[in-house]
């Protein structure tokens, strides 16, 4: 074997760190805490809400191009998605293509799907594992309201609530504590639920223009974001509550 061609092979070598882990992933994760973004997802008895910041890096200073800014997407009519960490990890990686063709709603073979191809960047050193993690959310034709997270090793679980990003565990902390019985919220209430865990964690009162919810509900399976007026709504609802 060549020189050459040697040391071309060393630069795919896998590497793992002495208690197991694959360093690639490691580094996928901290990516996604590093986009300075907090995610919130939360599900009640007919609906899921999501929440994250609506924020860009400090040299945006174009607002036409920060209006535009956004981590929720609509794979189809009836599936959306919140991006956090690097979102155009997601965008270029997953052809959602044939969803839309489709109009799939959320299912188990969905989720699958999602997870494979973000499993298969961790295999080889040259793949750059993907920096993102995905809340997936809709209406289950039999199992209702529905939230699923993706993360880069290509794990995906069903959760009650959850969250990523940079206060990930802070938020989960607190959603532990208000989903400890089982409540069976509203819709109002689910919004307003994941909105708070987010002021919370953040330590901030947002503007309605500072934040992104999108959500789903049994009423209207049609993925939909809040506009800022509904946003605002669910703030002083929070606000006269506490």
């Amino acid at each position: 074997m060549s020189r050459g061609s040697g040391a071309g092979y060393d630069r795919h070598i896998t590497i793992f760190s002495p208690e197991g882990r694959l360093y690639q992933v490691e580094y996928a994760f901290k990516a996604v805490k590093a986009s300075g973004i907090t995610s919130i997802g939360v599900r009640g008895k007919d609906s899921v809400c999501v929440v994250t910041q609506k924020k860009v890096p400090v040299w945006v200073i174009d607002l036409f191009f920060f209006a535009n800014v956004t981590h929720l997407f609509s794979v189809t009519n009836y599936l959306g998605l919140l991006a956090t960490g690097n979102t155009g990890f997601l965008l270029n990686s997953l052809n959602l293509v044939w969803y839309y063709e489709f109009g799939l709603v959320l299912d188990y073979e969905y989720m699958e799907e999602l997870a494979d191809k973000s499993q298969v960047y961790t295999q080889h050193a040259y793949m750059r594992p993907l920096g993102v993690v995905a809340m997936v959310l809709g209406i289950d034709e039999e199992m209702g309201p529905q939230l699923f997270k993706c993360d880069p090793a290509g794990h995906f679980y069903g959760h009650k609530a959850t969250s990523a990003g940079l206060k990930e565990q802070e938020a989960i902390n607190f959603l532990e504590k208000k989903m400890k019985n089982d409540p069976k919220f509203t819709y109002d209430e689910t919004v307003q639920t994941a909105i708070s865990a987010l002021q919370s964690v953040l330590q901030e009162d947002f503007k309605a223009t500072e934040i992104e919810v999108g959500v789903v509900t049994n009423e209207n399976t049609v993925f939909r974001v809040l506009t800022t007026e509904e946003i605002d709504g669910h703030l002083t609802a929070i606000s006269e509550r506490d």
